[in-house]
Parts: C-alpha cells; structure tokens; sequence
C-alpha cells in the first residue's frame, strides 16, 4: 500500500444533519461568528484541489484528492447547518468575502495553498468551535477533523513529492486571517481558549512544525456524550 492508500483506509462516511440551536462560550461570541463566516472558505480549497489535478500531480494521489474535494462540500453542507441554526453575524460575513477573495488570488500552487489554510487555519477554528460552540456545533466539529487530519497528510506528501513551500505572502495572509477570526477576543485570559495570543501561537506551531501542543486537552473537553444531544444534532455515518 502507497502512504496514500493507507490515508484512504481511514476514511469515515458521514451525513450531516440540521442540528439545532444552543448556547455558545460566554465571551466568545463574536469570534465564533467570525469562525463561521470563514465556512466560505471550504468550497475554494476543494476547488484548489481540482485545479492541482490538471497539472503535474503524482498518480498514487489522485484518488484520494477526488475524495478530499468531496469532503469540502460535506463540511460545507454541515456549517451552513449550522448557521441556520445560529445565525449569522453579516458585517463578518462581507469581511469573510473579503480574505476568501485574497486566498484564491493568492499566487502560490493551489496544492499549497489548500495544506496551509487547512494545517494553519481550520486546524484551529475547529478546536475553537469544539471548545466555544453549542452542541451541534462541537458534534460538527469532531467529524470534519476527522477529514482534515486526512487532507492535511495527504496535501503534505503531495508538497513534499513536488518540493512546494508556502510563499512569505502566503505566511502573511495565513496570519491575516487567523488575526481577524480572533480579534474580538482578549489579548490574554485566565481561559487560555479565550486568549487571541494563544491561538496565534498555535496557528505559528501548526504552519511552521505541523503540531499544536496546545490543543492536547480539546481533544476529549466538552465533546458531549450522545445522551446529551438532540437526536436531530447527530449525524448519520456509514
């Protein structure tokens, strides 16, 4: 079996579902709104992977690529699921547009570009929803990091055969957006998960090193058992 393969072996089908509306972390509303409107971003980063396949990509990678556009689409689905629940804030949404339009401008190789705003970006939006979101929200979450832990790896060894890095620019938009997402929060807190900083440190960690020490305790916190939840705020898996 190639590396790739083995990615595909750990591939989950999951069906997301209207979940319903609960109660966001004290505190961390705003930025929790600013999190969602960056959904817009799932959709370009499946169509950065369609754009990679029409150049020189390795064979062994192509399968998964095509399944990992269709991941996009899933995580799509279930965050506007859960905006119709939440609602929406529309001064982020129209900002959101804003750094969307700046990513697909963006002049590095779509393959990177994808790995960064997945390993940098949502690597940290999904612990913020787990951590600050309702129910439904940290439900949503739990299932998408399943898929991304995939893409990541998998756009990772795609650079790596192709000996592609992030530009300094992309590094810069990187910060950007990882900025605005949690500039309503304080520089820091007592809760680190309420502290801008921290979260600029990890989204650091994770583009430079691949890791983010710091999200060791999300992994299992606030992640409810299935008695707690609605029946309507489970997905359907295969």
């Amino acid at each position: 079996m190639t590396p790739y393969d083995k990615l595909i072996s750990r591939k989950r089908t999951w069906t997301p579902v209207q979940t319903e509306a609960g109660k966001l972390k004290t505190g961390a509303e705003e930025a929790v709104y600013r999190a969602l409107a960056l959904r817009c971003l799932e959709l370009p980063v499946g169509d950065f992977i369609s754009h990679s396949l029409k150049g020189e990509i390795p064979d062994a990678a192509r399968q998964i690529l095509e399944m990992n556009i269709k991941d996009e689409e899933n995580h799509d689905l279930a965050l506007n699921y859960a905006v119709n629940a939440l609602g929406t804030d529309e001064k982020a949404e129209r900002e959101a547009q804003i750094l969307k339009k700046a990513w697909e401008e963006h002049e590095d190789h779509t393959i990177v570009k994808a790995m960064v705003a997945e390993r940098s970006v949502f690597f940290c939006l999904l612990p913020f929803f787990r951590y600050a979101g309702d129910a439904g929200l940290r439900t949503i979450s739990a299932d998408i990091s399943r898929d991304e832990q995939i893409h990541v790896a998998t756009n990772s060894l795609v650079c790596r055969e192709l000996g592609l890095n992030p530009s300094k620019s992309l590094n810069k938009l990187r910060k950007a957006t990882v900025d605005w997402v949690f500039q309503p929060l304080q520089a820091e807190n007592t809760d680190k998960f309420l502290a801008k900083n921290f979260w600029h440190s990890q989204s650091d960690s994770l583009f430079e090193k691949g890791i983010a020490e710091g999200f060791s305790n999300t992994r299992s916190a606030r992640m409810p058992a299935f008695f707690e939840h609605s029946n309507v705020n489970l997905p359907q898996y295969a």
